[in-house]
């Protein structure tokens, strides 16, 4: 797990400058456009070649392979976000979904002092996780069979986008955490 913990990491790094090309390029012209393509190039050879790295640590390990697939059967949770909680979260499955939400910086947090009362906030926690699970519940906020009456619900509540969203990826992430512990896969219910 540290081995695919770093390499994962490595990953993050590439993308990102990837990113940070992709940005320059509008602003690029002649051999400079040149370079930065050139530069993307090599990027996307070394995140698959890195990716393919992760695939052969899965492989190797059994027990993470069968985690591998009890999360790709949630809805919304791909080849990235299960290989980042595999990777990031080896709590996950041995904690309760409190905890495992806090650790994730999902769960909501009190803004109090005295007597004055705030509004509850997420905050702390493993950003990549977060980030991670906030492109998964996105994704499974618009598949009808999976989490987009919940989606729904909420948004006619009257709750802002980026809250709907957080409430999925904590949702998300309590039904990971089951699965992991239960060691079965997901099922809907309705």
């Amino acid at each position: 797990r540290h081995v695919l913990a770093r390499l994962h990491t490595r990953r993050d790094q590439l993308v990102a400058m990837r990113q940070q090309e992709r940005t320059r390029l509008h602003e690029t012209e002649g051999i400079e456009r040149d370079s930065a393509e050139s530069h993307m190039a090599w990027l996307d050879a070394e995140v698959a070649r890195i990716e393919m790295a992760c695939r052969d640590v899965l492989k190797a390990e059994k027990t993470l392979q069968e985690q591998e697939a009890r999360l790709r059967s949630i809805p919304g949770i791909g080849p990235v976000a299960a290989l980042t909680l595999i990777a990031h979260m080896p709590e996950l499955g041995n904690r309760s979904a409190k905890a495992i939400a806090a650790l994730a910086g999902l769960a909501p947090f009190n803004v109090d002092s005295g007597t004055s009362r705030g509004k509850r906030h997420i905050r702390g926690g493993r950003k990549r996780i977060r980030d991670a699970l906030y492109m998964a519940a996105l994704t499974a906020s618009r598949m009808p069979r999976a989490f987009k009456s919940h989606a729904d619900q909420l948004k006619e509540a009257g709750k802002p986008f980026k809250v709907v969203i957080i409430a999925l990826a904590r949702k998300l992430l309590a039904i990971a955490n089951a699965i992991i512990r239960d060691k079965t896969t997901f099922r809907r219910t309705t």
